[in-house]
């Protein structure tokens, strides 16, 4: 494609996020429009339609279009996804009713499991038995695998998902299964265990396929009509989508496997975090996106998001920080690690009927919003206090076009200030407030919890409503710097330019670390990196630009969960294994601080991971200026930063601002997709790409 524009586009649950860069002088074009949950396409089309008018953008100059969506995850979170069939090995049957013996609300004697994805009556058996080491007990029935697919056709199935017994061991079995439904039943989605999640652990390895099936009709449809409308506009350019572990992949791969995707979005913001706190010269740092629905905190160590190997989808959110865990459905698939809040710009502020005040879970969504976006809302949320307290614009939000009704905000916030017999400006403080500890919370959870000081960190603060909690949260939490890159309401789409194309593949091969010989490791970890490097030959990597990394999972003897460990980029070699038994128990102090160097170890699993680089956008610098910014001030107004009264406080566009600026606190800085707020004794100052860079004075 001989375009010089890229465009990313990032659909959230209260708006949709559009990024074009000019790539020959590093032009950014932004906007934001409110989002479409009845067909995300009308946001996206909107979104590039607002783009394209603004530029002038012809559809031919366009070279690549990259793309996260919630598609996936609202599928499973509104069940709402395929009708999916399940084939076990017979007396498997109930392996998802059965579940997990974790009870995810340990006092709640009411508490409830999540209810299986496919009910018992779509879950059928097939005669056949492998042991662990993958050798065949017993074989095959094929006539009871053709009765199965039948009976699952008759039952009205659009998906079936397979399962066997030991199949990541030898998936042979699993295999013809899959062939003898294609032929009795070609029109539906086959979704093979050994394929999508090769690893230990049956239930977790059939929710994974499963989930994969429930969701691929849904975003099969929803890339194929997208394509389609983009092709009717001229637009040719391939789409790539986010994937959960911080890569993109074709759109084609997307179909494929779409259980790779239910976490596209948020694993976007993690991506621009590591970017731009790169740009301002950090490493390590903690990434902070609030949005108008949740607040997420996430890792970035050295310069990269950190990631995990599994996670949990469809968790619910718990009355603290965080998603209860064991309330969702098992995936094993990597994932960018995240602790997810119900804390952004649209949670609702309520009353519980001992009169204290809270905020969340709930949210106003999109539709109809907080009480100040005058579409219908009524209930007070963080930004109608946010507006209360002076902080937002009622004449700048979205740069002029959509205008918040200051009067509406008022009368939300009243609705939870006189029960508790509190003024409106101490109620809404008292919101935001509220938000702001169970954010911290979230911080403390990715960062201490996984055994990384927060004073070692920088904050990267986007989001539409980042910026404006960020230098608080920072300094509570001993933070020294916050960054804010430009556009950070928009910085997760932002985040889809400056990420690569990523595959995974991984093997269970459970042995004990000291029977461990290099060079059967090296055969089993040359098959995945065939199978991730013909993947990015199908994508059109360069072989200059692929790189492969390799990883060993390893737990000491009688864990239940493991940690990965770098492997060394070539031959593995005898001397090599100490090291890693060492970086092991340096890994397990780190994330539980402790370790037992004298127990036995094991390998679990091994997991390979393809990287095709992908050209970075060069942002377009600010014109240098000294340290003054009176030249981007715009105003002044009362704004209330913490529980003491209104402070005279000076508002500058960011747009004016320029490098070398210095704005002291008390201070606001506007620009279209948001507002960031400088306190008293801080002081930010504008660094390279317009990254602005706020401290304590």
């Amino acid at each position: 494609m001989s375009g010089s524009y890229r465009l990313a586009v990032d659909i959230g649950g209260t708006f949709t996020d559009g990024v074009l860069v000019d790539e020959r002088d590093g032009a950014v074009r932004i906007t934001k429009v409110l989002s479409t949950p009845a067909d995300q396409a009308e946001g996206f089309l909107e979104a590039l339609g607002r783009l394209s008018a603004e530029s002038g953008l012809a559809p031919a100059e366009l070279r690549s279009i990259l793309h996260a969506t919630t598609v996936a995850t609202n599928a499973v979170l509104e069940r709402r996804g395929a009708r999916v069939a399940l084939i076990a090995t017979r007396g498997f049957r109930d392996m998802l009713e059965i579940g997990r013996q974790i009870r995810h609300e340990l006092y709640d004697l009411q508490t409830e499991k999540p209810a299986p994805l496919v009910p018992r009556r779509l879950c059928f058996e097939v005669a056949e038995r492998l042991d662990h080491r993958g050798e065949v007990l017993e074989p095959l029935d094929e006539g009871s695998a053709a009765a199965a697919v039948d009976a699952a056709r008759e039952a009205g199935a659009e998906a079936i998902t397979i399962c066997l017994l030991h199949a990541y061991v030898n998936p042979a079995h699993e295999r013809r299964v899959a062939a003898i439904a294609r032929e009795r039943f070609p029109g539906a989605v086959i979704s093979l265990s050994s394929a999508v999640a090769p690893e230990i652990r049956e239930y977790w390895r059939a929710s994974t396929a499963v989930i994969n099936a429930y969701v691929a009709p849904v975003v099969r449809r929803y890339l194929g009509g997208l394509e389609r409308r983009l092709a009717a506009g001229g637009y040719g350019a391939p789409v790539l989508i986010m994937q959960s572990s911080g890569g993109v992949a074709g759109a084609e791969a997307a179909r494929e496997r779409p259980v790779a995707m239910l976490e596209s979005g948020p694993a976007a913001g993690v991506a621009a975090a590591a970017f731009f706190a790169g740009l301002a010269g950090f490493a390590d740092a903690l990434s902070f996106d609030m949005g108008g629905t949740t607040a997420k905190a996430g890792l970035v160590l050295g310069g990269r998001p950190s990631v995990l190997p599994e996670f949990e989808a469809g968790s619910r959110l718990g009355t603290g920080a965080g998603l209860v865990r064991g309330s969702g459905y098992p995936v094993l698939t990597p994932v960018v690690d995240l602790v997810e809040i119900s804390a952004g710009g649209g949670s609702v502020a309520w009353v519980d009927p001992g009169g204290l005040l809270r905020v969340g879970p709930r949210s106003a969504g999109a539709d109809p919003g907080p009480a100040c976006y005058g579409r219908g809302g009524a209930e007070p949320t963080v930004t109608d206090a946010n507006l209360v307290l002076g902080r937002l614009s009622p004449d700048n939000f979205l740069g002029g076009r959509l205008r918040l009704d200051a009067g509406a905000a008022r009368e939300a916030v009243a609705r939870v200030a006189a029960p508790l017999g509190l003024d409106l400006e101490r109620a809404a403080a008292g919101v935001v407030a509220i938000a702001d500890a169970a954010m911290m919370q979230a911080m403390r959870l990715v960062t201490v919890q996984r055994g990384h000081d927060p004073r070692d960190l920088a904050l990267v603060a986007f989001g539409g409503a980042g910026p404006l909690h960020a230098a608080t949260l920072a300094a509570e939490l001993g933070v020294p710097a916050v960054v804010v890159p430009p556009g950070p309401g928009v910085a997760s789409a932002l985040g889809l330019l400056v990420t690569d194309l990523r595959f995974d593949a991984s093997l269970s091969r459970l042995r004990p670390l000291a029977e461990l010989r290099p060079h059967e490791l090296e055969g089993d970890l040359a098959a995945l990196e065939r199978e991730v490097a013909g993947a990015l030959e199908r994508e059109g990597v360069p072989p200059a630009d692929r790189a492969v990394e390799r990883v060993a999972e390893l737990r000491y003897v009688g864990q239940s969960w493991r940690l990965p460990v770098p492997l060394p980029a070539g031959p593995l070699r005898d001397a090599d294994l100490p090291q890693l038994r060492a970086a092991f128990d340096e890994a397990h102090a780190r994330r539980y601080s402790y370790a037992v160097p004298e127990e036995p170890a094991e390998l679990v699993a091994l997991r390979v991971t393809a990287i095709g680089r992908l050209a970075r956008p060069r942002l377009r610098e600010p014109e240098p200026g000294g340290p003054d910014p009176a030249a981007a001030l715009t105003g002044r107004r009362p704004v209330v930063f913490a529980a003491g009264g209104p402070l005279d406080c000076p508002v500058y566009d960011r747009y004016a601002l320029r490098r070398g600026n210095r704005v002291a606190g008390p201070a606001l800085v506007e620009e279209m997709d948001s507002t960031t707020a400088i306190p008293p004794g801080h002081t930010a100052e504008v660094a390279a790409a317009g990254v602005l860079i706020i401290r304590p004075a």
